[in-house]
């Protein structure tokens, strides 16, 4: 792929999985696709399941002035707050080179800045971490240590994080949710999910009292290797923060589009 069917790929992703992840959650969740823009909005107390994306490709400054306009309208009309999320490479430079004074204009503040990450990387081996052994999801208890790990790590109020995935059919079958265990203790977490013919990592935390132990590679890689033995899907996609981009190269993932995401103007 190029470098730009690479961030175009990463955007598309972000659509498809989102799209599944609301209506698991909520049938009547906002999943419109309109010109330029995939509104996918479930008006949850957990921010990440209200979002909206930029999908033109090239978009200049007027273009881009626009549709920045329209999606703070969109989010002037919710409950809860969210985030947009910008894939940078889809714009042209000089729209790149304005962002953040065009998002302003339009009552928009920035958040913070991610990478995608794709990559033909599978099959890779079942992983083995001398401190950890992994359990596949599948109950609401451990669907609730999932939501806290991922709260606790993204700093998300715990009640925020559980109404955003405890009670879920999906996480609990078709998503290949995994806790990395260390004896008893839920210590971090990663999901992979099929999507558009391609492995979507998908919320991957760790504890913040036992990071930088190499257990979000671990748990990660365990999501992989077991969405790749139920699908066998060879490519996978992912959006990193910033503390989890230097992970996943050693997995065998390539950068490609910086994602940024804003809010609302307080």
């Amino acid at each position: 792929m190029t470098d730009l069917a690479e961030s175009i790929e990463s955007m598309e992703q972000l659509a498809v999985a989102w799209r599944a992840m609301l209506l698991d959650r909520d049938a009547d969740a906002d999943v419109r696709d309109l010109p330029g823009i995939a509104v996918r909005w479930a008006d949850s107390r957990f921010a990440l399941w209200n979002a909206i994306t930029l999908t033109d490709v090239g978009a200049d400054e007027k273009l881009l002035r626009h549709r920045l306009t329209q999606t703070a309208d969109i989010m002037r009309t919710k409950k809860r707050p969210g985030f947009l999320w910008l894939f940078e490479d889809l714009l042209d430079e000089g729209a790149r080179s304005t962002l953040e004074e065009t998002a302003k204009q339009a009552g928009l503040q920035y958040y913070f800045t991610g990478t995608g990450m794709a990559g033909d990387i599978l099959p890779i081996p079942d992983p083995v971490h001398p401190d950890l052994t992994f359990v596949r999801v599948s109950t609401d208890a451990q669907l609730q240590a999932y939501a806290d790990i991922n709260s606790r790590g993204y700093g998300f109020p715990l009640e925020d994080g559980r109404d955003g995935l405890v009670g879920s059919a999906l996480w609990k079958s078709e998503v290949h949710a995994y806790l990395a265990m260390r004896g008893d203790l839920p210590v971090a977490c990663a999901g992979t999910v099929a999507a558009d013919g391609r492995l979507f990592v998908v919320l991957v935390a760790t504890e913040p009292e036992w990071q930088r132990r190499g257990y979000g590679e671990a748990v990660t890689r365990k999501a992989l290797h077991e969405g790749f033995r139920a699908t066998g899907l060879t490519r996978a996609t992912l959006h990193a923060t910033v503390a989890g981009a230097p992970v996943y190269p050693r997995i065998g993932f390539k950068p490609n589009s910086p994602i940024h995401s804003f809010g609302l103007q307080s």
